[in-house]
């Protein structure tokens, strides 16, 4: 267990305690032991060489353990030197296409080598890379590719006949990878990484930012989740999301062990963890729900008892998933709260689960998080109000020229939440999604909750409607489980004295599923007509 946050009354000592705490980190996770200093030399310089990022942590690993195993996906296993050669290849093929430090590349890959190598090749150049959402549409990634102005596309064998009709030259990996195997000339800067939003109210847009190495923000999580290095960890969280990218870049800089898939399969990550003895996972909350989904029978035939952490971010967790996760796979899952402009902001434990399963967790150390009103002003805890979030992973804007909101040096996440008594965040729901109705704010998320604990319920949405007498009216679309069949007169009826008189849906949908992206979330926008 990582050694507990000072107390409020104590926290000037902080200072004191703080190298001793960061000490006991390093040590529990294995990141601090003999080694050779020839090998410790040339990861230093690698570092220096190609700045903080993908290409320098490839080289770094392959310069301190190069024959052990880095990654294991569709085609096999590969070693550190494996993928550092290869990535030395897509590198100098790059620059003898003339990509150039300051430019951008395109990275358009599903899960697996070609992602990785591709990110470190590009990384190793200086340019800027671009993460592609493999799931947008022609004429998004058109879009997305113009905005940002993309010199060429670095796209996986799958999806390059995609990319060979976007507006930019596109060129597979493996092909590039063929280039010569040395280290390229250094450039002593990281180009910055872009990161396209989800898009699920509008077009994507792009949040850049500089790799940062802040100390605390990678103890609070190394720590807070217990993560130990050279363990293995299983990521079928796409790697061009945000959350998918910090938990690959995490597990890089702990030289871990990835397991990637290029699609995801429930059952096949439970294989995967007994195959492999993972001990951690990475995934988005709905791919918790397709796990949960499965026949308890089938679950119960994979040991999975390795797993030391589930780190799930991405979209809030639907009621009673925390209490079925740890009531089948133990207390494993960790909850992060944040976004694609803010980084990560709170994490919530096992224990902070248990206490409360919808908390979105405390602060994460280096992280300053605040609930204020629309004059800008803190609010006492039990007040909702708007929250703002400040740390060394905060976006510098949008690469179109548009920003969030800013207080004092900190960055609106977009949300409503209020802090507990304890010091726990709950997030109460999106600025843009809370519904009047009738004169009521109505924060959908509980009601959503309250829906998902039906028996025959597998996921539910609740929307605003525009009303002529009301304003809104709310309108619930459900998806029955496996077998199930749902009667929305019925499933209304069971609602009635869980929610308030106003809470209460005046329409209920069935649907075969919640239109969802790549990365889980609900694109409301795909939703059926109410009526």
């Amino acid at each position: 267990m990582p050694l507990p946050a000072l107390p409020t009354s104590l926290r000037l000592l902080d200072p004191l305690v703080a190298p001793l705490r960061d000490g006991m980190t390093l040590l529990r996770a294995g990141l601090v032991r003999p080694e050779r200093p020839d090998r410790l030399v040339r990861a230093g310089l690698a570092i220096m060489s190609y700045g903080v990022g993908v290409g320098a942590g490839i080289a770094a690993g392959a310069a301190r353990f190069p024959y052990e195993i880095a990654l294991v996906d569709d085609a096999g296993p590969l070693s550190w030197q494996d993928l550092e050669t290869r990535s030395n290849g897509v590198a100098h093929s790059l620059r003898a296409l003339g990509l150039a430090p300051g430019e951008r590349a395109a990275l358009f890959a599903r899960n697996g080598r070609d992602f990785v190598i591709g990110a470190a090749g590009i990384g190793k150049t200086g340019a800027d890379t671009v993460l592609l959402n493999t799931a947008l549409s022609g004429e998004q990634l058109s879009a997305a590719l113009a905005r940002e102005d993309v010199r060429a596309i670095v796209s996986d064998r799958g999806l390059l006949e995609i990319a060979a009709a976007l507006p930019a030259p596109a060129y597979a990996v493996d092909d590039l990878a063929n280039g010569r195997s040395d280290a390229p000339m250094p450039t002593g800067q990281s180009g910055r990484l872009v990161v396209l939003t989800s898009g699920t109210t509008g077009t994507p847009k792009g949040a850049g930012r500089r790799a940062v190495a802040d100390a605390d923000a990678f103890l609070a999580l190394i720590g807070g989740m217990g993560l130990r290095a050279h363990a293995l960890h299983v990521v079928p969280a796409p790697l061009f999301h945000a959350w998918g990218f910090a938990g690959f870049g995490l597990a890089l800089a702990i030289n871990a062990t990835l397991v990637l898939h290029e699609r995801f399969d429930a059952e096949g990550v439970l294989a995967d963890v007994e195959q492999h003895a993972a001990e951690v996972l990475w995934a988005v909350p709905v791919m918790l729900q397709r796990i949960l989904a499965l026949p308890e029978e089938t679950i119960r035939r994979y040991d999975t008892s390795s797993l030391r952490c589930v780190a799930v971010s991405g979209s809030a967790l639907p009621g009673g998933l925390p209490e079925r996760w740890h009531e089948l796979f133990g207390a494993t899952l960790h909850s992060v709260y944040g976004s694609t402009e803010v980084g990560w902001a709170t994490v919530a434990t096992p224990l902070d689960l248990a206490a409360d399963p919808r908390t979105a967790g405390r602060p994460a150390r280096g992280v300053d998080v605040r609930i204020v009103d629309d004059a800008g002003d803190e609010v006492p805890p039990g007040t909702t109000g708007r929250v703002f979030v400040g740390s060394a992973l905060s976006f510098e804007g949008y690469t179109g020229g548009a920003d969030k909101q800013r207080l004092a040096g900190l960055v609106s996440s977009g949300d409503l939440g209020h802090f507990d008594e304890d010091g726990r965040l709950t997030v109460d729901g999106r600025e843009d999604d809370m519904v009047i109705t009738g004169g009521e704010n109505v924060f959908p998320r509980g009601i959503e909750d309250v829906l998902t604990r039906h028996a025959d319920v597998a996921e539910a949405v609740v929307v605003g409607i525009p009303d002529d007498e009301l304003g809104h009216r709310l309108v619930a679309y459900v998806a029955p489980r496996d077998g199930a069949r749902l009667d929305p007169d019925g499933l209304r009826e069971w609602l009635r004295p869980q929610v308030a008189r106003y809470e209460l849906p005046r329409a209920v949908r069935v649907i075969d599923a919640l239109p969802r992206n790549a990365t889980g979330k609900v694109v409301v926008r795909d939703l059926p007509p109410a009526t």
